[in-house]
Formats: structure tokens, sequence, C-alpha cells
């Protein structure tokens, strides 16, 4: 401590003896003073970096949490608003626990099992299900957590109206390979996969509909693979890879900064991209076929303001945004049969 006294008082400009002695009492506490608050500071540094790097730590491990699913059957999975208090208190703790989902129903109609196959590898099942004089084929891809059976009763309503239908397994959900999901990013290979199958078939119109992750990875798929669907149905897509995880947040009441930023960024590095750029608004801007989007106005997990965002940067002529008052993020094929079907079939017509 003296020496760095020493060390400080000799950058100041000798001053009489007189007039040191004066100052002297003044200048020491000065001193000290000065010092106490060099050494506070100093642990504060010190703890908003323990913090930072804590922070860093749990985000990464609720982001591969998030991503990895267990073995099917092993945990019983809850969405957070079916969680209760001790749940999503634990869930906050020690990250959530998601098992693979399972396919627990088969088509009531004939059908082909099919197998694609990514470039990592990866084994992905689908079911090709045929219509009498089909006028086309509707790809439909499930949500975060689901599977192919979760969208039977679509299926059921376009090979009414006159198409084949091919229901996919995201890789990692269902009866396909793996146990990760990037939530959109790296399914919209799978996209391709199932598009490029559809076409090998020879069929020349073909209409994609997603559902939530389905929709994400639709609207990242068509660009990038310069795929030319007819048209194409998006139902409930999230308009960033942040805002889908800021929703996570408040649904187990968590707030969304920072802790969604960070998610996202962890996410990301633990998949091998940038999460922040994973940003299906942007995508939509390259979607130039008729587009028809649909919203549940009780939907707390994606938000009017994303919804319109989308809708706006679709650079297609013929676009249209119908929103089901009674339902929230969910099949609205189900919900509100009637309003969905006469939206659907005005459509498609």
């Amino acid at each position: 401590m003296i020496k760095r006294e020493r060390s400080i008082r000799s950058l100041f400009i000798p001053v009489p003896n007189g007039v040191k002695r004066i100052l002297s009492p003044f200048i020491y506490f000065s001193y000290r003073v000065l010092f106490c608050y060099m050494k506070f500071f100093k642990r504060l540094l010190y703890l908003l970096l323990v913090l930072f790097l804590l922070l860093n730590v749990i985000t990464a491990f609720h982001a591969w949490k998030f991503t990895h699913f267990y073995p099917a059957g092993l945990y019983k999975n809850k969405k957070p608003e079916q969680m209760n208090a001790w749940e999503k208190a634990k869930t906050v703790l020690l990250g959530v626990r998601l098992s693979k989902s399972v396919v627990r129903i088969k088509p009531d109609t004939p059908f082909e099992t099919v197998l694609l196959h990514t470039a990592s590898g990866l084994k992905l099942e689908a079911w090709w299900i045929p219509s009498p004089k089909a006028i086309g084929t509707v790809i439909l891809f499930h949500g975060y957590g689901g599977c192919k059976d979760g969208t039977l009763a679509e299926a059921s309503y376009f090979r009414q109206l006159g198409y084949n239908t091919f229901l996919l397994d995201f890789r990692g959900n269902g009866n396909s390979d793996g146990y990760t999901c990037t939530v959109g990013f790296k399914e919209a290979e799978d996209v391709k996969l199932a598009y490029n199958y559809v076409q090998q078939r020879g069929e020349k119109h073909i209409i994609l509909w997603g559902m939530s992750m389905g929709a994400a990875a639709i609207l990242k798929a068509v660009p990038e693979y310069k795929l030319q669907p007819d048209k194409v149905i998006l139902e409930c897509p999230f308009a960033t890879l942040t805002d889908a995880v800021k929703a996570r947040m408040r649904a187990v009441h968590v707030p969304g900064t920072p802790f969604s930023q960070v998610l996202t960024f962890w996410g990301g590095v633990e998949h091998g991209f940038w999460g922040a750029g994973y940003k299906p608004e942007a995508y939509a801007r390259e979607i130039k076929m008729p587009a028809l989007v649909c919203w549940g106005a009780l939907d707390f997990r994606v938000t009017r303001h994303e919804t319109d965002l989308i809708y706006q940067h679709l650079n297609s002529k013929k676009k249209q945004l119908v929103v089901f008052n009674e339902s929230y993020h969910q099949s609205f094929c189900r919900k509100e049969p009637l309003k969905w079907k006469t939206a659907v079939k005005k459509f498609l017509q």
C-alpha cells in the first residue's frame, strides 16, 4: 500500500513543505478514498465477470436441453402452459426434458412408407398417401416436438380436395433418425428432400404446408434450394429464432431479454450456425408464389407483430392472411374446421 501511495505521489508537481504539511491530511484521505473506490470497482468487475460467465454456462446448458431430445417415452412431454408452478421452476433451473416424439396413429387409408436420406446420413421417414385422379400433391411439415401423425387431419381434407399427400417426420422426430432439432434451420434440407422426392414421382403441381417450425423451414428452404412450389400455406410461423426463444421464456415467466438472445446464440453455436441470423421474416422476401398465412388470435407463442411482419415481407402478388379468433398455437383444422376448410379451399381454387 505504501509503495502504491509513493508511486502516485511521484506523479504530482512538488509543493513547498509548509503547504505540504497543511494539505497532507487531506491528500492522505483522498488517497485512501481513491484506493477504496478502486478496490470496490475491481471487486465489482470480478463479480460482473463471474455473473456473465455463469449466465453463458446456464444458457448454453438450456439451449442444449431445448434442442436435444431424450429417447422416446423416457419423459412425459408437457408444454409450458400445461406445467404447474413447481414444474416451471424445475424447467428454469434444470432445463426442459423432452422425449423424442412418437408416431401413434397411422393413416386409415392405403399408404406407402418412404425413406429419405440427408447429406449427413440420417434417415427420414415419410408417408405417401395417394388420391384417385389427383390434381397435385400437398407436402405437410409438422411443428416443434411433433411428428407426421399430427398432420393427418389436414392431409385428409387435402385428399378430399383431390390432392395426394406426403407427410414427413423431420430429423429427430417421430420415426426419423436423430435426437436433435434446430427449430427449422437444418430442417430446411428435409423440406428440400421431400420436395425433390415428390418431383421425382412426376408431380408438377406441388403445394407446401407447414405448421410453426414447419412453416419456418419452408420459408428458409424455398429460396435456399430454389424450390418452385405452386403455392405455400404457412400456419403460425415465427419471425426469428430469437422471437421463438422469447416466446418460450414468456411461457415460464422468465424475462425475454437478455436470456432469449444468449440462448439463441448458444443454440446456434452448438449446431454450427449463427442463431441471430435465422430469420424466417427475412426469407419471406424471396417467396414469390401465392401464399396463405394463418394465425390464431389467442396465440401467445407467435405474436400478431411477427405474423404481420412475415405477411408484409412476402413478395407475392397473391397472398392472404386469415386470423382464427378462437385458436391458440394449434391445428386450425381441428379447432376451427369450417373456417379453415373454407379458407384453404378458396386459396387452392
